[in-house]
């Protein structure tokens, strides 16, 4: 049932914005999502479920947006001043994001534990959900290693895969600095080719 699940992720996140996390009730989520609460608690188990499926859902939609950040410039300096303002920018337009790159999870937001936990669950997406969800270590992990791997020239010597992948998690690191400290003028696409053009690197 992913139309009906993506309505309630949908109606959970709009509930979110508008009252903290504990006042968001199930039963409003799923009048919102035009389905039954049965159907919300079929898809994800409890509240603690709903909000491990939201919260998997905007990592899986930022990282998504990282992977076309990388491919939407020539140049790879260029690729990855694009992916440090794409992290900055959806941070800035999510709090589910900013709170997953930081770990700074305020009173308002759900506060799932990122280890996994027991899921009984036939629905295969909340299997996903239950399992361990990214740290903000993890999601630095993540993009540099996406990085490198969209960057990566066929046949580099191990010294130049060591310096790519520096340079690849020094703009990664901008980027979520960038979230907590905004970027002055040249913004943060800016100050990442400003960082790359100091640093001896393959991009």
């Amino acid at each position: 049932m992913p139309a009906a699940r993506e309505s309630l992720l949908d109606a959970a996140y709009t509930a979110l914005g508008r009252r903290p996390w504990s006042a968001v009730r199930m039963v409003d989520v799923a009048a919102v999502a035009g389905v039954s609460r049965q159907t919300l608690y079929n898809e994800f188990g409890s509240k603690e479920g709903l909000a491990r499926a939201l919260v998997r859902r905007e990592a899986d939609a930022y990282l998504a947006g990282v992977e076309r950040a990388l491919v939407s410039r020539p140049e790879p300096r260029e690729r990855l001043a694009a992916a440090a303002e794409w992290t900055a920018s959806a941070a800035r337009g999510n709090v589910l994001v900013r709170a997953m790159l930081t770990g700074c999870w305020g009173e308002r937001l759900p506060s799932p534990t990122l280890s996994a936990v027991p899921s009984s669950s036939a629905v295969p997406a909340q299997r996903r959900a239950d399992g361990p969800l990214p740290s903000p270590g993890d999601f630095v992990a993540l993009v540099r290693d996406r990085a490198v791997a969209s960057l990566a020239a066929h046949g580099g010597s191990k010294t130049e895969a060591a310096e790519l992948a520096r340079a690849c998690e020094l703009a990664v690191r901008l980027g979520v600095s960038c979230v907590l400290a905004p970027a002055g003028e040249g913004g943060t696409a800016g100050l990442v080719r400003n960082a790359l053009a100091t640093v001896r690197s393959v991009v």
